[in-house]
């Protein structure tokens, strides 16, 4: 499948020239503008390239560290469940966790447990 770079990028220009950047905190659920990326990197999805993404970590007002999420129920010890999110089964894609700016989050979803979050947080503690 080709990818669309030129309309992402587009769309990628609006988004910087956001002049608010939405505040997060660990654990939240956010929708995210992850757009069209290279490879194997996980793209967003449709015409928004939007998909839901877990606050690892803050880094600063403006960063933040994340992870993609997914529906696919393909099991890898590098996709744990984290349950539902927005009445669908939900699996963190560790291996594809990033920085990003917070001007690509959407909206708030929700937070995640306590303790689904704390096992996340020590398996990608075991990664590196």
């Amino acid at each position: 499948m080709k990818k669309d770079f030129d309309r992402w990028n587009e769309q990628k220009k609006n988004i910087d020239d956001r002049q608010k950047s939405p505040f997060c905190h660990e654990r939240e659920l956010w929708w995210c503008t992850l757009g069209v990326n290279i490879g194997s990197e996980q793209d967003g999805s449709n015409i928004e390239y939007r998909r839901p993404i877990l606050i690892l970590k803050g880094l600063s007002k403006q960063t933040c560290l994340v992870i993609p999420l997914t529906t696919s129920t393909h099991t890898h010890k590098l996709r744990p469940s984290i349950g539902l999110v927005e009445d669908e089964q939900a699996h963190a894609l560790l291996s594809q966790m990033r920085v990003i700016d917070t001007k690509r989050l959407v909206r708030k979803i929700g937070n995640l447990d306590k303790q689904i979050f704390d096992d996340i947080r020590k398996t990608v503690k075991d990664m590196l």
